[in-house]
């Protein structure tokens, strides 16, 4: 993530999901002012912990302040709510979370990722979006047509376009094809 998301103006630091500050990159532990990594796709929703697969997969990994992180928790996507403290216009309420505008359409294309790159056929849980709220421990993330809206509303930016690059020239080589491809989204969903 030191790579992946470090802020182009400024080598030394990160850019941190849902807030947008830039940290640095030498700031990453559990104290408060600190950043830690977020798995965009809750590691509850699948029971998939930090294990090889979607637990490490670098295209739903980001940085993120820890106690917005902690706002976030394993809350699905959707629209509303109060403000979150120091999370830059993201909001929160009992059963979601909604990013910041900026971060929304990257939210939707790392969650949508998630769902076709792990179907099930390769021994983990078959991760789908849905509709709903309040998935628990279900292998799926909701809300599919906030998603949808949110790909539509916040096309991908030069840092998601270069961020997915250097994924898969450097770490994964594979690449997340909705960023590539944001219209694929409306073609499967």
């Amino acid at each position: 993530l030191k790579v992946t998301d470090q802020d182009p103006n400024n080598t030394s630091n990160v850019l941190l999901l849902y807030s947008g500050v830039s940290r640095s990159k030498s700031l990453n532990g559990g104290d408060v002012g600190d950043w830690n990594r977020e798995h965009t796709w809750a590691k509850s929703h699948g029971d998939f912990g930090e294990v090889t697969g979607p637990g490490t997969d670098l295209h739903h990994l980001r940085p993120a302040d820890v106690q917005v992180n902690s706002t976030r928790g394993n809350l699905d996507f959707d629209n509303g709510g109060s403000a979150v403290t120091n999370g830059g216009g993201s909001t929160v309420d009992s059963d979601s979370f909604a990013p910041r505008a900026a971060d929304r359409g990257d939210v939707a294309r790392m969650i949508l990722y998630m769902a076709v790159r792990y179907d099930g056929g390769d021994g983990f849980a078959d991760l789908e979006p849905n509709d709903k709220v309040g998935n628990g421990s279900n292998p799926y993330m909701g809300k599919l047509s906030v998603l949808k809206a949110w790909n539509e509303q916040d096309p991908p930016s030069a840092f998601e376009e270069k961020r997915n690059q250097a994924i898969y020239d450097t770490y994964q080589h594979n690449r997340n094809p909705f960023i590539d491809h944001p219209e694929w989204v409306e073609a499967i969903w």
